[in-house]
């Protein structure tokens, strides 16, 4: 009985999750509404930095110590938060979020392109191969390619996907850098949302005024978004992956653009031809082949990719640990696990 409805519990707050990252880009769309891009993105990371504050308070969190430390989560911040996060904010001026969506799930695709170069223990499969250019072919049916990409905001759609691919490359680098740091994963998601809220707080007012009015629905869209899509969904990630493992957890990923492409038809009316939905599909395909284990190349002695032995001789665990649009969870993902979407637990939030 006790299995039971644990296994309930997990699959309600699985849901919750793929829920409040699905509607991340109705989020951002709305937040776009009444702050300029930069705002609506200091916003997230401000509210979200609050969250994981007072869950580090509550656990008696202890923030991670060095300056190499703080050093590199400043780039995972950059790369995992403010740079992605502004990207999508900015690219929802021009293009639905219904497509945002569809872009962020491009990400295993980058991931998986990038590891080959990268991460020497990667070895590239057929398999894997396949799922990149089936990948390819469904961003191309995405975008419309035989019209033309007519339709299309193309610096919009651009940097939907470089925001994507900057959560491949912070991924990589979280993982060389920050792997086996004795700081517990909330202490260093905290830490690297609370970084990328000090880098927007500089950025913001160099590019943008205060807004002369405030409006009610744009102020709780972004509300939620870093409440609840930067701040709570990481916490409800780390009791996920803690049940059940980092790979099951990171399947939320392949939720996220059907709920952004529901949400965005229904409650903000956005156009969907049939080729939107039919080339989600063949992406999330894609990705999904992508991230299929191969084997991996024996770890050479001093090489810096071998993996950590702890004095028995056993490999030491990851403490890489997301997303979202964002930082670390009770244990970390295969190497192939990817990013929503900026968290340290491997699963990407928006």
């Amino acid at each position: 009985m006790t299995r039971t409805r644990a296994a309930v519990d997990w699959r309600l707050r699985f849901a919750a999750l793929a829920l409040i990252w699905g509607f991340s880009f109705l989020f951002i769309k709305v937040g776009n509404e009444g702050f300029a891009p930069f705002q609506v993105t200091f916003g997230r990371l401000l509210f979200g930095t609050a969250v994981l504050a007072v869950a580090m308070a509550v656990k008696r969190e202890r923030l991670p110590r060095g300056l190499r430390t703080w050093g590199h989560l400043a780039v995972a911040a950059f790369l995992l938060n403010a740079l992605p996060f502004s990207l999508f904010a900015y690219a929802e001026l021009t293009i639905p979020s219904t497509l945002a969506g569809i872009c962020n799930a491009t990400t295993p695709l980058w991931g998986m392109l990038l590891s080959l170069v990268a991460l020497s223990e990667d070895r590239p499969t057929r398999l894997r191969a396949a799922g990149l250019g089936i990948g390819f072919i469904g961003v191309l049916t995405v975008l419309g390619a035989w019209q033309g990409f007519s339709g299309l905001d193309a610096t919009g759609t651009a940097m939907a996907l470089l925001a994507s691919f900057s959560y491949a490359v912070g991924w990589i680098y979280v993982r060389r850098t920050l792997a086996g740091n004795p700081a517990s994963n909330l202490s260093l998601a905290g830490s690297q949302v609370g970084l990328a809220t000090l880098q927007l707080a500089v950025v913001t007012p160099l590019f943008t005024s205060m807004p002369k009015s405030v409006e009610l629905l744009p102020l709780l869209s972004v509300l939620a978004l870093g409440a609840l899509g930067t701040g709570y969904a990481m916490l409800l990630q780390y009791g996920v992956v803690a049940e059940v493992g980092p790979t099951t957890a990171s399947m939320v990923t392949y939720f996220i653009p059907v709920i952004a492409t529901t949400a965005g038809v229904a409650l903000l009316n956005e156009s969907l031809t049939w080729n939107t939905p039919v080339g989600a599909l063949v992406v999330l395909l894609g990705a999904a082949l992508t991230q299929t284990r191969g084997p991996l190349r024996r770890p050479v002695v001093g090489n810096r990719s071998s993996p950590r032995l702890r004095p028995g001789g056993a490999p030491r665990a990851e403490r890489v640990g997301t997303t979202d649009g964002t930082p670390a969870g009770a244990s970390a993902p295969s190497t192939h696990q990817h990013h929503k979407h900026g968290t340290l637990t491997g699963t990407r939030h928006p």
